[in-house]
């Protein structure tokens, strides 16, 4: 190249150089302002979480008198800690592969509140829908500062089209975010509460489920139920959750006769065990159904599974319980183990 190409090559009218030299002054007031680089808000945002988390407080039946009244039907205590209240929803009749499903199995709607330390009260549930009461339901959430965390099904081939929602609130008045659900659920055909009903007997081998299982299970309205938290201590945002709350894995069993049972049931799994849990579904004959966070906010991350199957409820519950303990649970507290 001549000492004159190599002038020209130089020149500003070159193109490529100037480009360069725009560009970085048009770039200069923009970096001046800049935000900090991703580590330093990563740094930022670890710091706050290394806080302390904001412990529950226990809390009695009537600590929660208010929130009873706005929601129009009474509760019960989880753990001395648990204000949680029921809303299955009996007035539909849903079908799953042939299956009518009952409401204990797949179709309970549940709310629960906890009261904190710092005097502010957390509402976490999961809520029932038919598709057409989808949209409104949403609407009224947000209309009332509810959230809405996680909308997905639990059920495949189901008729008619039902949709899970998990909803979510913070504030110091529980009251109010209870007439904010309230508003909600009366733009669904929830029904009002029914009056306790005797415990049917079930036509389940639930000695060979437990032993299968590895924890002594519980009959509810019909369904046989395994439940399993996780270990660690999980927190919601700056909120230590009570064990149990948003980290359930939970296996019901609804009986079909003759020993068999249709298995409706969630796994809660970080992300290292995601994929050993689906493979462990499969396995043991499982479909699977949907794979999901429940909350936004959650540390450790949370995913759920939601799968079905249908078969002999022991041979079923031995092929499940290789993908229970494929994650880091422990059976509820008060239940026993059966190592």
């Amino acid at each position: 190249m001549t000492t004159e190409d190599r002038q020209q090559d130089t020149h500003p009218r070159g193109g490529a150089p100037r480009r360069r030299m725009l560009a970085a002054a048009a770039l200069a007031p923009m970096l001046a302002g800049a935000p900090a680089p991703a580590l330093a808000l990563s740094t930022e945002a670890t710091k706050g979480r290394s806080r302390a988390p904001v412990e529950p407080v226990r809390t009695a039946l009537s600590d929660w008198t208010g929130v009873a009244d706005a929601l129009g039907r009474t509760g019960d205590m989880k753990r001395n800690v648990m204000y949680h209240t029921g809303l299955p929803r009996r007035d539909l009749v849903v079908l799953s592969h042939g299956v009518i499903v009952e409401p204990a199995l797949a179709l309970g709607s549940h709310v629960s509140f906890v009261r904190y330390a710092d005097g502010g009260s957390l509402l976490m549930g999961d809520v029932v829908v038919t598709e057409r009461e989808l949209q409104p339901f949403s609407d009224v959430l947000h209309e009332h500062g509810i959230e809405l965390t996680a909308i997905h099904k639990h059920l495949l081939s189901q008729f008619p089209d039902v949709w899970w929602i998990h909803v979510h609130a913070h504030g110091h008045d529980p009251v109010a975010i209870a007439r904010g659900l309230r508003a909600a659920f009366d733009r669904t055909g929830t029904p009002p509460p029914a009056p306790p009903a005797a415990q049917r007997p079930i036509g389940l081998d639930t000695a060979g489920i437990d032993a299968a299982m590895g924890v002594k299970g519980m009959i509810d309205d019909g369904i046989y139920k395994s439940t399993f938290v996780r270990r660690e201590t999980v927190t919601d945002g700056d909120l230590r959750l009570p064990p149990g709350l948003g980290s359930t894995t939970a296996i019901n069993f609804q009986p079909l006769g003759g020993g068999r049972a249709a298995v409706n049931g969630d796994c809660v799994m970080i992300a290292g065990e995601v994929q050993n849990v689906l493979a462990a579904l499969r396995r043991a004959g499982a479909e699977l159904v949907e794979l999901h966070h429940h909350g936004l906010r959650d540390e450790p991350r949370l995913f759920f599974v939601h799968f079905w199957a249908v078969g002999d409820a022991v041979r079923l519950a031995r092929g499940l319980r290789a993908a229970v303990d494929a994650t880091n649970v422990a059976p509820v507290a008060g239940t026993a183990t059966l190592e």
